[in-house]
């Protein structure tokens, strides 16, 4: 029985082995390069004849013995390929034409492929968007080797862009990624031209072992993400998925990332500014199929099998369901349930993670978490979570239309990673995430202090006000507890608090159990909100405290807002 080593899944592409030397009397073809590649990360099955170097191991050095054969022969010539799955790996939901144009539909929609030559360039088609004004024409990026080679926008129906040319040859890999959405057009490539002297000059790179899915809306197709604030309107110029959760969270798992995101569409709705339904604009209608309009092909769901998919659906439907609360929730719940289903039986392997709520509408979140109790029941299926995510807010500023920033994209990714490591059993690293997110507020008093406090769910506020403040500063405590921390993490505290001009509130960070203190500190009042910083390092696991030490003041007014313990190290 073959193994399958684990040093190959992370780093290997046709890429980094392009330029070697032939010395094989038989040419693999580059069908059996990706088949190679595919067993190397889990995807098919192992075989015999994976061993290509015959040291009883299937892994990276396989992979490089059969590259070998795609070496130089000095001879160079200029060729055309086309952007079929021959040449080129895909990712994300796209088709080929019949005039052999491969068209990126969906939001972050990409192909990618190595190319070894003195020269290449790539055309590239528009559709019917392209007559827009330049701000609204589909948006794309070029990499060349993971750095941005350019980032533009299609303004005509046919556009060629050199990658590279000179005197040496040279191997590079090159990704085209669709930035703007589905509902604003798409970006075709028509050919690969290559001026080289290799026998097979391009070649689709190895794929990531785990698979996304988003769904979403004008969320997830980062919608004004590049906006200059909030009262700025929609711009295709402004849309970036690059700076959607859905790509930074894939990233920092090392995921493929596929979207299938329309701004406005919704479960049963799409937005509506008066209320009444918009029935023709919902995600489900359009679930299995690569787009909408023109690009409403069948989607290949057996070849594009997913490991989890997120569903973030509920914002515009928000807007016809809050107009008639009790009569209209039920339907959101019912439609959502039964969308559900059409995923579970789309990917039937996939664990399913629902959530609602960066641009509010949480009063609907709710009716997800009966969706998804109603869809357990009817199939018995426990790969599924939801959870709520958490409102944006106005120190991490907003884009065009009120949509999410940068931040708070960045924000959400750190979240969503983390909760797809609980469902698949993955560690977390935990980095970015509020450990206080979830923390409950309380206060101890002593026998000789009197005091009234009470918790804003709205902004998540704690006020404390004291009667008599007894003996001294700890007579009176207010307690953030519920705080899971990790030994060696870096953290930063920040919080706003509200009390009297000149007085001095001691606070620490430690540890709930074993008392060890991690941070040691003051804040002076100045009689109105005053932002308070610091970092720390945690030096043991488990759970901790933040503890404001309140009492000794009589008639005293303390208020804790916005209070956050991030992971940054």
């Amino acid at each position: 029985m073959k193994k399958l080593a684990s040093v190959a899944l992370a780093v290997v592409s046709a890429a980094t082995l392009a330029g070697l030397t032939a010395s094989a009397a038989v040419q693999p073809s580059v069908r059996e390069l990706r088949d190679l590649g595919d067993a190397i990360l889990g995807k098919s099955a192992v075989a015999e004849k994976h061993d290509i170097n015959g040291d009883g191991n299937v892994d990276v050095y396989d992979l490089v013995t059969m590259r070998k054969e795609f070496g130089h022969t000095g001879v160079f010539t200029s060729e055309e390929f086309r952007a079929d799955d021959e040449n080129v790996r895909y990712i994300g939901r796209g088709f080929s034409d019949d005039d052999g144009v491969y068209w990126l539909v969906q939001s972050g929609a990409s192909a990618e492929f190595t190319i070894t030559g003195r020269a290449a360039s790539i055309d590239l088609r528009g559709d019917y968007y392209v007559v827009s004004n330049k701000e609204n024409c589909p948006r794309y990026a070029i990499f060349v080797d993971g750095e941005l080679f350019c980032d533009e926008q299609l303004s005509s129906k046919r556009t060629s862009v050199e990658l590279f040319s000179g005197e040496e040859s040279r191997t590079v890999t090159v990704k085209i990624m669709h930035l703007s959405e589905a509902n604003q057009g798409a970006v075709g490539i028509d050919k690969i031209t290559v001026d080289s002297d290799v026998p097979v000059p391009v070649a689709p790179t190895i794929g990531k072992k785990m698979r996304i899915e988003f769904i979403g809306d004008s969320i997830t197709c980062a919608y004004g993400v590049e906006g200059k604030d909030q009262y700025e309107g929609f711009k295709v110029s402004t849309e970036n998925f690059m700076k959607s959760y859905a790509y930074l969270t894939a990233e920092k798992l090392g995921a493929e990332c596929s979207a299938v995101s329309y701004s406005g569409y919704g479960i049963v709705s799409g937005y509506s500014s008066s209320g009444n339904k918009q029935g023709e604009k919902i995600v489900p209608d359009n679930y299995e199929n690569v787009g909408s309009g023109s690009y409403k092909k069948p989607w290949d769901f057996g070849s594009n099998k997913n490991d989890v998919v997120v569903i973030n659906l509920g914002t515009n439907d928000d807007t016809y369901v809050s107009k008639d609360f009790d009569s209209r929730s039920p339907e959101y719940t019912k439609g959502y349930a039964e969308f559900l289903e059409k995923v579970h039986r789309f990917n039937p392997d996939a664990y399913i993670i629902c959530t609602l709520g960066t641009m509010g509408c949480t009063e609907l979140y709710p009716c997800i978490e009966q969706a998804v109790e109603l869809f357990r029941a009817e199939t018995g299926w426990e790969k599924i979570m939801c959870y709520q995510s958490q409102t944006q807010s106005q120190d991490d500023g907003y884009g065009s239309d009120w949509h999410p920033s940068a931040k708070t994209h960045q924000n959400s990714a750190y979240v969503l990673a983390d909760k797809i490591c609980q469902a698949l059993g993955i560690e977390s690293d935990q980095y970015g995430i509020d450990a206080a997110a979830q923390a409950k507020f309380s206060y101890v008093k002593s026998d000789d202090a009197n005091m009234s406090a009470y918790f804003s769910d709205w902004d998540r506020s704690y006020h404390i006000t004291t009667v008599t403040g007894g003996s001294n500063a700890k007579s009176i405590q207010a307690k953030v507890s519920d705080i899971e921390l990790r030994k060696g993490g870096k953290y930063r505290l920040e919080f706003k608090l509200e009390t009297d001009k000149g007085h001095d509130i001691p606070l620490r960070v430690s540890g709930a159990a074993s008392g060890t203190l991690f941070h040691d500190d003051s804040i002076t009042g100045t009689g109105s909100k005053t932002g308070y910083e610091a970092v720390f390092t945690a030096s043991e696991s488990g759970q901790a405290e933040i503890v404001f030490d309140i009492g000794g003041v009589d008639a005293l007014r303390c208020s804790i807002y916005d209070l956050r313990l991030v992971r940054i190290g």
